[in-house]
């Protein structure tokens, strides 16, 4: 039986947190912060945990999921 592969994309973008939920970066921060308001900016740190729709769909592509 073949190993599992993981999808590299989502092994740099995702983590599983010790309770199983996914954490990801926030979105919308990548460049363009001219355009944003220092409030969204500051709202944007750090990380934060998927919704369990979309964590669904990431954990297929991660092999602990």
């Amino acid at each position: 039986m073949p190993k599992m592969k993981t999808k590299s994309s989502a092994k740099k973008r995702f983590k599983i947190t010790g309770t199983g939920k996914v954490r990801a970066s926030q979105a919308g921060k990548q460049h363009g912060m001219i355009k944003r308001t220092n409030k969204q900016i500051r709202n944007q740190r750090g990380t934060t945990i998927l919704c369990d729709q979309d964590a669904r769909i990431v954990m297929k592509f991660l092999p602990n999921g």
